[in-house]
């Protein structure tokens, strides 16, 4: 880890107001996964983001949108979020959105092969398109045209978008995990 975890009793008031946020949000969303040390200090992609709270706080906000707006099912949302993960090979990432897919029944299986960046082989329909959507995505250029339409008459407009936004976003994190080395917790 090349930043060291801040302890609550030492943020500034700008760093406290954002990890205050952050907890309220990391319980209501994201509790598969261990996300904070025993002290208190948060761990994962929130450890950096309160580094920079002036660009943390922006990147919380859009992941807090991106939650809240949500219209995709969870089931294409994780293999989507699993495919950039292992794209970017980004430890910790991959920790977290497996324990959120083992903890809504996702099988070994699967969970194998997206984790290896491999396609898995019992993809409904439309986890296959959000497979091969994120895939082709966060590869670089330009989304193929076929996909895209097939991704708006699978998905709605809305949902299309969506799916850009979540692999945009969750690019963004495992770049800011990798860049700062940010370790995974010991599985209980």
């Amino acid at each position: 880890m090349r930043l060291p975890l801040i302890p609550p009793n030492e943020l500034t008031a700008e760093q406290k107001g954002l990890y205050d946020s952050m907890r309220k949000g990391i319980a209501s969303n994201f509790n598969a996964f261990k996300v904070e040390h025993e002290d208190g200090a948060l761990m994962g992609p929130w450890n950096p983001w309160l580094h920079e709270p002036g660009i943390g706080k922006a990147i919380w906000d859009l992941t807090l949108a991106m939650t809240a707006n949500a219209t995709l099912p969870d089931n294409v949302r994780q293999i989507a979020i699993l495919v950039v993960g292992a794209r970017y090979d980004a430890a910790y990432e991959l920790y977290a959105h497996v324990a959120v897919a083992e903890k809504e029944g996702m099988s070994e299986e699967r969970l194998a092969a997206l984790v290896a960046d491999l396609k898995p082989t019992d993809l409904s329909k439309d986890e296959n398109v959000a497979f091969d959507f994120a895939y082709a995505l966060s590869r670089g250029g330009t989304l193929p045209e076929p996909l895209y339409r097939l991704a708006v008459k699978t998905f709605g407009q809305h949902g299309t978008n969506e799916l850009i936004y979540l692999v945009g976003l969750y690019a963004l994190v495992s770049t800011t995990l990798n860049g700062y080395n940010v370790p995974v917790p010991e599985r209980e």
